[in-house]
């Protein structure tokens, strides 16, 4: 396999991060929801028989709806993002088994990455100063390793690390294949999954012989300032900074108001690259978001200019204004410089525990 993000372009987009706050894409699932697709818009002609519902599979678009997969990026590259992530959330084996559709998660992963890539390209030669990098995203999955699903049985998994891993292998290997310059582990809620994902993103660069720079981004799920699985800020990163990304940031489930001390949090502990891209406020009682584009771009280029942030773009709820509100806020404000921490040994249970 080819690599597809060759070392010259890889110190491109580091060193892209020392000079400028890169712009990373906003939601593409609220995105979709303005569409209002139906049931036989999901289907197209290919899956018109499939044997059960599959309205809300809004990765399934990149196969039967990629022309609006494609308007969605364009949106948000002529926006001003630097990075779109792939239409592939959901794309692994696990969650797309949800449809019974697991044996198209391959197929899904590589054309989403094409379509990003086809997009990425065009943009960067209408103007090669400003190259646009395309992340492929393995999300979550529904399942988790660490907490038992079932409250009156503490002991049960409903996932094994290794079935975590042999699918988060699978579409990493499809969205290389696909053209991806780097991978973004996203919307992490439980960290042994999001170490998972990273012991098999090291599996997929070994058996192609390719090693691509790698983002990961974990979400705090409510004003307790923890992951689902309990842990803070900065045990978080203890836990995976030995993983070595590129980038460690947070994402979704808040609005950047209650985000922000989580923001500042990370930006004193960690020794690489911060990103963050927040829901566009909590949702109302129909499940929407709104927090204008102007509303929100002033808290995150609060964060730009107090030094928070390396990376920012947006999750549920924000669109392509959100986007360029966000970009045109940015220019010119320097990014974060990275701090020089003491060496300490870090370690993390739900709680961080730093010795000298």
């Amino acid at each position: 396999m080819p690599n597809n993000l060759p070392s010259n372009k890889s110190a491109a987009l580091t060193e892209a991060m020392k000079n400028r706050i890169l712009i990373l894409d906003g939601a593409m699932g609220t995105m979709i929801q303005q569409y209002k697709f139906e049931e036989e818009d999901y289907r197209g002609a290919r899956f018109r028989d499939w044997h059960v519902l599959i309205k809300g599979n809004n990765d399934l678009l990149s196969l039967t709806k990629p022309e609006v997969i494609r308007d969605i990026h364009s949106q948000f590259l002529a926006s001003g993002a630097d990075i779109i992530e792939t239409n592939t959330f959901n794309a692994t084996t696990i969650s797309m088994d949800d449809y019974e559709m697991a044996s198209l998660s391959r197929e899904i992963n590589i054309e989403s990455a094409k379509l990003a890539r086809a997009v990425c390209d065009e943009f960067t030669a209408q103007n090669p100063d400003k190259p646009r990098y395309v992340a492929g995203v393995l999300g979550p999955t529904s399942k988790t390793c660490s907490i038992s699903p079932d409250v009156n049985d503490p002991g049960y998994r409903n996932i094994t690390f290794d079935k975590l891993v042999e699918a988060y292998v699978e579409s990493t290997l499809a969205l290389m294949e696909g053209g991806a310059d780097l991978i973004l582990i996203e919307t992490i809620f439980d960290t042994l999954n999001a170490k998972a994902a990273s012991f098999a993103v090291e599996e997929a660069f070994e058996q192609a012989g390719v090693t691509l720079p790698v983002m990961i981004s974990g979400t705090i799920t409510d004003a307790s300032g923890r992951t689902l699985s309990g842990q803070t800020t900065e045990a978080f990163y203890n836990s995976i900074r030995h993983i070595k990304p590129i980038s460690i940031g947070l994402n979704c489930a808040l609005g950047p108001d209650l985000l922000r001390q989580y923001v500042v949090e990370l930006s004193r502990v960690c020794e690489t690259f911060t990103s963050v891209h927040p829901n566009a406020g909590l949702p109302n009682e129909f499940g929407e978001y709104d927090l204008e584009a102007d509303e929100m771009a002033k808290e995150i280029i609060d964060w730009g200019k107090e030094g928070y942030i390396n990376i920012v773009g947006g999750c549920c709820g924000t669109t392509p204004a959100h986007i360029k509100a966000f970009a045109d806020g940015l220019t010119g404000v320097q990014p974060r410089a990275l701090p020089e921490l003491d060496i300490r040994m870090r370690l993390a249970g739900l709680e961080a525990c730093n010795l000298n």
